[in-house]
């Protein structure tokens, strides 16, 4: 199965699955989003609120394709961005962390890895971008059916995050990123490591005379 994960932008938004492209939770805050759900607007405040993020901040979601068929997708965005998130008991996210919000395995490519590519992604990208960290709140009583825009605490403990402010039912965890002069310096004393034992090992023998 050939996997590849692309970046969202407002021309391939419709290879979003119907309850990713509309789901407006974490984008509107509570009162707004049900006035938007009343009003059957959800779709568009979506590609506004990405649309948004895009030009202000930049890339803020993946979608992952399994032999050329959208199977999953994911959002990420600075707190500021995500006005639900304040209704959190858990709340507020620590201000250097960035938000990971909906993530979504469509049912028929569940249990092949995917949710987990799709963090890894995320946590390139941010990483690349100097962010320090990734947070999400998670959910420890999800639906049976998978179908909420809130990711289970326990993916989420599964695939390295850690709790940082428990709750019954929404926690907030957190996973830490490697910044980039963090990798320089431990590859820089890789380097160092290594010429000092080829060094040490390639030493000339001192010469003394018979």
């Amino acid at each position: 199965m050939s996997r590849r994960v692309v970046g969202v932008t407002l021309d391939n938004l419709e290879h979003l699955s119907k309850h990713s492209r509309t789901c407006v939770f974490w984008e509107l805050a509570p009162h707004l989003k049900e006035q938007a759900e009343e009003f059957g607007d959800t779709e568009f405040e979506k590609e506004a609120w990405v649309s948004s993020v895009l030009l202000e901040w930049g890339s803020c979601g993946r979608i992952i394709h399994c032999d050329g068929i959208p199977a999953g997708s994911v959002f990420y965005a600075p707190p500021a961005a995500v006005p639900r998130s304040l209704a959190f008991p858990t709340s507020p996210a620590s201000p250097d962390a960035v938000l990971m919000t909906g993530l979504e395995v469509l049912p028929e490519f569940r249990g092949g890895g995917l949710g987990r590519v799709l963090v890894q992604t995320v946590a390139k990208d941010l990483t690349r971008r100097g962010v320090k960290a990734i947070e999400a709140f998670g959910d420890n009583q999800p639906p049976d059916d998978g179908r909420s825009c809130v990711t289970p605490a326990d993916f989420l403990l599964q695939v390295g995050f850690k709790t940082v402010r428990p709750h019954p039912r929404w926690p907030r965890l957190r996973l830490e990123l490697r910044s980039a002069s963090s990798w320089k310096e431990d590859v820089e004393a890789a380097l160092e490591r290594l010429l000092d034992s080829v060094t040490v090992s390639t030493a000339e023998p001192s010469f003394r005379p018979g």
